[in-house]
């Protein structure tokens, strides 16, 4: 199947959409032109003006008519975003009614804390208080394969603090963005405050040097974020970089058998395994390896790889040929250097050669020489390790650059914060993964990124801090 193709057309550069679902065009959009990038960061800087005086209140009551929009909406947006990047339809429109609504109402509800004035001890001579203060405005780079999920962290909670935002989506899916232009416009967001623009990739270098941009949030691979890296130095601004990751789960030998096979199996496959805090390595312990793995291929096997127009289909393609492609080499080398792949991909009669339709694999005898145990799957593949006690699993579980979650199955509490604080991750979870909990700082070590979205903290990124000294005469 084909890949996004840009292409000339009526003396335009255009983009096409390419469905994964059956391999045809879906879409297909101009990329911005020149005067429509200049009007973009026009507006958004005079609107920001006024923006950032409207009170509190009223920005929230906005934000809450566009939450509330995408929720009137949520099925028919779950299968546009079906056919945009492959997710079953029985589970795309959960991404808006369950995540995107919890995480956008949290930060709207904690924006007053978050952004309250800093009260520094009063005397009769003198008045001192930090006030947080809005950057201006906001670019924000998305991801395709959880659209809205990753946007709505930075979206909202740049719109409440008083800036403005312009969202580029990714090639992949384009009418996200152009829902949210949508949702704004129906609550009656002021025009200019939140505006999307399709661009390329050099396009998108440009309005990072416009000096009209004051922050950028970018979520992505760990080179986009290199690239996003070296054209934010050229200026004095910050950029927030949720990139990859290699998340691993450790199975202690007191962990609830069962429940960690079937969470650790949907925290394993669930979208594909694209997912950047999806399950790609897990460390067993050696008395429950063996009855651990047969569980955890059995439940695997019963996944229905298929068309995800379809309600019976749990498993759906990758979003791409090249990707489905990329997961099997790393199998391939895996297998070549000595591991065993658990999966007949012939039990998934979907599964297609020179498709995205790729089957489940599970991996034994796997070690870190390969590829697939260091470097980001991204796709429906897990290697699966056993290991002697907390030390042995500690190692292998920092021995990575990726540092985004990890998860710790176990009831043993203590046991679980002690190897918790040994863990190089932005997250650790105890019997429970590939979740993002909004009252919780988002956030990564190492090659994962840097910076913080969603909880109170999530404000400090899109904001600074102003310093009022008065001294009465």
């Amino acid at each position: 199947m084909s890949e996004i193709c840009p292409k000339i057309y009526m003396m335009h550069t255009v983009f096409q959409t390419i469905s994964p679902v059956d391999g045809s065009v879906l879409i297909e959009r101009a990329y911005a032109t020149e005067r429509d990038i200049e009007n973009a960061l026009t507006q958004t800087a005079a609107t920001q003006r006024n923006w950032k005086g409207t009170p509190l209140a009223e920005r929230a009551a906005l934000c809450r008519k566009a939450v509330q929009y995408f929720l009137d909406r949520a099925d028919a947006i779950g299968e546009e975003l079906t056919r945009q990047m492959g997710r079953p339809i029985r589970y795309a429109p959960f991404e808006i009614k369950r995540g995107f609504q919890e995480r956008a109402h949290y930060m709207i509800d904690v924006a007053e804390q978050a952004l309250a004035d800093i009260s520094i001890e009063q005397s009769d001579k003198f008045q001192r208080f930090i006030r947080r203060e809005p950057l201006g405005a906001v670019l924000v780079l998305a991801p395709w394969n959880y659209p809205y999920l990753t946007s709505v962290n930075v979206v909202i909670p740049a719109i409440m603090a008083g800036n403005t935002v312009i969202l580029k989506h990714a090639q992949q899916t384009p009418l996200c963005a152009e829902r949210y232009a949508e949702a704004f416009r129906a609550a009656g967001l002021p025009e200019g405050v939140f505006q999307f623009l399709h661009l390329t990739h050099e396009q998108v270098g440009s309005v990072i040097a416009d000096a009209r941009i004051a922050h950028v949030a970018f979520t992505g691979s760990v080179d986009g974020g290199k690239a996003v890296q070296q054209a934010v130095n050229q200026r004095f601004i910050a950029a927030g970089l949720e990139l990859g990751g290699k998340d691993p789960a450790y199975v202690r030998a007191d962990a609830p058998l069962e429940f960690s096979i079937e969470n650790l199996v949907d925290g394993a496959f669930f979208n594909s395994g694209q997912s950047c805090c999806g399950i790609e390595r897990i460390y067993v312990h050696e008395s429950l390896f063996d009855t651990f793995v047969e569980g955890f291929v059995d439940l695997t096997k019963q996944y229905q790889l298929g068309n995800p127009l379809h309600p019976d289909t749990t498993l759906g393609p990758m979003v791409r040929t090249s990707a489905a492609d990329f997961v099997k080499n790393q199998i391939r080398e895996a297998v070549r250097k000595g591991a065993r792949a658990l999966i007949d991909p012939g039990h998934f009669p979907e599964h297609r050669d020179g498709t995205p339709y790729l089957a489940p694999q599970v991996l034994t005898g796997v070690d870190h020489s390969m590829s697939l145990m260091r470097e980001e799957t991204f796709g429906p593949a897990v290697g699966i390790m056993s290991v002697k006690d907390d030390a042995e699993a500690i190692r292998l579980m920092n021995d990575s650059r990726y540092g985004l979650t990890a998860s710790v199955w176990t009831q043993d509490v203590e046991a679980a914060l002690r190897i918790g604080d040994q863990l190089e991750t932005g997250t650790c979870f105890m019997n429970r993964c590939d979740y993002l909990d909004p009252a919780l700082a988002w956030t990564g070590v190492k090659d994962s990124g840097r910076g913080c979205t969603l909880s109170v903290l999530g404000y400090e990124g899109l904001t600074r801090p102003k310093s009022f000294h008065f001294r009465e005469y």
